[in-house]
This record gives C-alpha cells, structure tokens and sequence, in this order.
C-alpha cells in the first residue's frame, strides 16, 4: 500500500509523511522541488524516498506521480488557488483522493465541479478530510440517525493553545479572507447563501464557565453535511475572537519570516472542542461533542487513515462527504488512540 502526498515539504506535509510512516505505508513525495522534498523526508526519518518532482501546472507530470500510488492526499494550500488542479490529476491517473483543505468555497468548488468525473472514474474524492470537518459531519450523521430529518444544525468550533497557525494556514486565510470577513456560507432551504451577518450568539462550553462569544464563520462541514443529512438548516460559528483576528489583513512577507508552524511543545498544549447542535422539526434536541488535542497532528491521523481506508474498502465512486466515504462510529473511534474523543447525547439545549 502507497500514498502519493503532494506537498510532502510543507508543514502539514510532513506531519502527514511521519504518521504514515509510522504506520509502516509506502509514500511517494510529490513537489515542485526535488531538494525540499528530500529534506522533508530525512526530517521524518525517511530512508531511500521515493521522490517525484510535478509542479501544480504540470498535468502530465502529476498524473505520472500519482499513478505510482494507490491514493493521492493533498497538502498543499491554499487550495483555493491550486487544489483543482491536484484533484483532476488524481481523478485522471485513476486514484483516490483526499485532502486537508479548510477553505469552504473551494470545497464546495469540489463537489459541483468533480462528481461525474470522480465517479466516472471509479475514484472516491473526499476533500477537507481534517481534524474539524471528518468529525463534526460524522457526528452530524449519527445525530440525524438518532432524531430522524432536522430542522437546524449549528456547528461550534472552539480551540485554545498551539502556537499559533502554520505559514500554510495563513496563507489560505489570505485566500479566503473575504469569506471569512462576511461570514462564510450557511445553507438554508435548499442551497447554500451567505450567511447573516448580524446573526451573533454565545456558547456555553460542557462543563460549564462563561458564556464565549460566537460569530459566523466559513466551516468546512456547512458544504458537506447536507449531502447525507435532511436538513433544513446548517449553519457554523468560531469563537468572535478568532473571526475578527482571521478578519485582519495580513502581509503576505510578514508571513514568510514567520515559523513554518508551531512547534511539537506548542501543539501538545492544543485542545480543541467541537460542538454539533441539532434541532428536529418538533423541538427534540441532541448534542454531539468532539474533545481532542493537536489540530494539525489530529489531521495527520485522518488523513492517513483516510487514505489506507480508501484503498483497502472504498465507498461508492464520487465526490463524498466523510460520513459517506467512512462508516462515521467506527472511523471516530479509530481517532480514539490519539485521545480524540467524541459522544452523541440527547439535550435539554
């Protein structure tokens, strides 16, 4: 079994390339640049890598790479500007394909624009396989299976520590900053619309403690979970904090003389909380709540994950949302080991 990881050399690349190759997988390195991608590989204890040089406008060149491995999984932001491209070339070697992507439009961009092609071509395309977006569709799955159709659903982000976001993250933040200033999309009676701006409200955290200003932000799962949940609703929200500091502009040259990202230390004192609130038409409520340190490392297990899964029992060809490329309970206990935890429960909200 071998995974092509294009942008092996970036940050979330290699955490990437050390969790598959802790877990014994094959791994293609897949870039525009020979040296970087060596280094990323002595950096994570990669003996005699299998390097492929393909820049992102060098169809032939990726399709080549990809098709020495069994599954492609994309690094490499901001994939607003160049993931269409990764996926169109793991769609014509005939791989699946995943990626760690945030950026909201352009996963939307993948599900209206590489369905057919994907199922066409027998391959499984599951972007934004992340530490947010896999668990809080997932849990939105089994929220519907427990209260039938919905009438909303609110998707919570809210993460302390780390150090900071990595020079990747921020420049997709460039990208999409727009978006992110207005709020993102939610979807609403059918299709999916910006969302309001004036729409504000707070969050109590389980466990209890004041309350935490929220406000509208562009997540991931708002594009995915509609296409296995009837719903009439779904909307996301960050921490107010978080929105207006995204919502600052950012310097483009500041961001290269940052680190690459947070250091191992930093992230160890991550934690993150996601919280999936569900309401059926007839007021009955319920809860799902994802606990669990280390963003990017938690993306890491994903994706590889992921990615073995694919290949060893792929869903139905097509571009998927997480809960329909993977059994939802059974892939978020996988995530158990690394102290990812995660609960379904009724609630009085």
């Amino acid at each position: 079994m071998k995974i092509a990881v294009y942008g092996a050399n970036g940050y979330q690349g290699k955490l990437v390339l050390a969790e598959a190759n802790r877990r014994g997988l094959g791994v293609v390195l897949v870039g525009r640049d020979a040296a970087r991608l060596r280094r990323a590989a002595d950096a994570v204890g990669l003996s005699g890598p299998d390097v492929r040089v393909a820049a992102v406008d060098d169809r032939d060149a990726l399709v080549a790479a990809f098709r020495t491995a069994d599954a492609v999984v994309n690094c490499a932001g901001p994939f607003t500007r160049t993931g269409a491209a990764v996926v169109e070339a793991a769609i014509a070697a005939g791989r699946h394909y995943l990626d760690t992507a945030g950026e909201q439009l352009y996963i939307k961009s993948v599900f209206d624009g590489f369905g057919a092609r994907a199922a066409a071509a027998g391959v499984c395309v599951v972007p934004a396989a992340n530490d947010a977006c896999v668990p809080g569709d997932m849990v939105a799955a089994l929220l519907a299976e427990r209260l039938g159709p919905l009438e909303e659903i609110t998707s919570v982000h809210l993460i302390s520590g780390g150090g900071g976001p990595s020079r990747g993250s921020l420049r997709s933040v460039i990208e999409s900053i727009d978006i992110i200033k207005a709020g993102g999309l939610v979807y609403d009676g059918g299709d999916w619309r910006p969302a309001p701006s004036t729409r504000q409200s707070s969050i109590v955290l389980p466990g209890g403690g004041e309350a935490v200003p929220m406000a509208p932000f562009p997540l991931s799962e708002v594009v995915t979970i509609p296409r296995h949940v009837r719903v009439g609703r779904v909307r996301g929200l960050a921490e107010a904090e978080l929105t207006a500091r995204l919502s600052a502009p950012l310097d483009p040259a500041v961001i290269e003389g940052l680190p690459e990202g947070p250091t191992e230390r930093a992230r160890a004192t991550q934690r993150f909380t996601y919280l999936i609130d569900a309401v059926a038409p007839d007021g009955r409520r319920a809860r799902g709540i994802v606990e669990g340190p280390d963003t990017y490392g938690t993306t890491a297990v994903i994706a590889v994950e992921g990615a073995r899964r694919l290949i060893t029992d792929p869903a139905e060809p097509g571009v998927l949302a997480p809960a329909q490329a993977y059994p939802p309970a059974d892939f978020l206990d996988s995530l158990l080991p690394g102290d990812v935890r995660w609960s379904v429960q009724a609630s009085g909200l």
